[in-house]
């Protein structure tokens, strides 16, 4: 089966990759092979892919860069479809507009907006992944989040039809959007942002990013903060004051300068990952009577 998708991905000029080790292909660093890797770069690549797949019953797995999931040391049986670096056109608009198709990484935009000495994307400068990942859970940091400046996504819908969502119908709120509950794929963004002077906006950015490397261990792989802020709480909190810090399974930590992440330590496997997940969640759930939900999405 997977030799059909092979031929359309050679068909429509697709780079693909067969028995992909995911441990390559995201932050966490774990994770076994994927059959196949398809790393489309347009959209009509991307809906020739989507639809061999559906007919011939494949399944398929949306990422962007890996930056916010966890995939089975087992591996992945079907096809991983990559939407980031071959996937990421960006350009403006008008004066205050920026347009990015979804593989774009979070760091490319901020940088882009600061050549055009854009402000409204501070918050975001070093948040790991892509754009459409930002918009998909309405990343957010430092007092910014994604709903600030995002008016408008493209997306494929279940039938491979092209359309959007924009203001209100994003329905973006904490970590979610119109699409956390939909099969929807975004491809692309529209931005709003706020002419201002360049220095500034160098400055802000320079300065969320020293308090990132100052609170947050961007030395080890791990996907950013691994749970959702509880109502009323912290998550980080929460897990310092059960004596969890620097608890280790395996080769997975929480981390020792920041408990809100769970980190690669040393040589982890998903498993350890998985498990240490979820001794945080008893022990705090037990111990505060508060449940954390993780941001992070686990593939299998």
């Amino acid at each position: 089966m997977l030799n059909i998708v092979k031929k359309t991905a050679l068909d429509v000029g697709c780079e693909f990759y067969e028995n992909e080790p995911m441990s390559n292909r995201t932050s966490f660093k774990t994770g076994g092979s994927a059959e196949m890797l398809v790393c489309p770069g347009n959209i009509n690549a991307l809906i020739a892919v989507l639809k061999v797949c559906r007919e011939n019953n494949i399944r398929t797995f949306i990422i962007g860069n890996g930056s916010n999931i966890l995939v089975s040391d087992n591996g992945l049986s079907g096809v991983v479809i990559m939407l980031s670096s071959n996937f990421s056109e960006i350009k403006l608009l008008d004066g205050e507009t920026v347009y990015c198709q979804s593989g774009v990484s979070m760091t490319k935009l901020c940088r882009f907006a600061l050549e055009h000495s854009l402000s409204g994307l501070e918050f975001a400068f070093g948040i790991p992944g892509t754009a459409g990942g930002a918009a998909y859970m309405n990343a957010g940091a430092y007092g910014g989040e994604m709903k600030d400046v995002l008016v408008k996504c493209e997306h494929i819908d279940e039938n491979f039809n092209l359309s959007s969502f924009s203001g209100d119908d994003l329905k973006l709120g904490y970590r979610k959007s119109a699409y956390t509950d939909k099969d929807f794929i975004i491809t692309s963004l529209t931005l709003k942002l706020k002419k201002s002077d360049y220095d500034c906006v160098k400055a802000k950015m320079d300065e969320n990013m020293a308090k990132r490397r100052d609170k947050q261990p961007l030395e080890y792989p791990s996907a950013g903060s691994t749970f959702k802020r509880p109502e009323g709480y912290f998550a980080g909190a929460l897990i310092q004051e059960c004596g969890l810090k620097g608890f280790c399974i395996g080769g997975a930590q929480v981390s020792e300068k920041h408990a809100g992440f769970v980190i690669n330590k040393n040589n982890a496997c998903t498993d350890d990952i998985l498990k240490l997940i979820k001794h945080i969640q008893d022990t705090v759930y037990k111990t505060k009577g508060v449940l954390l939900e993780t941001e992070v999405k686990f593939f299998e």
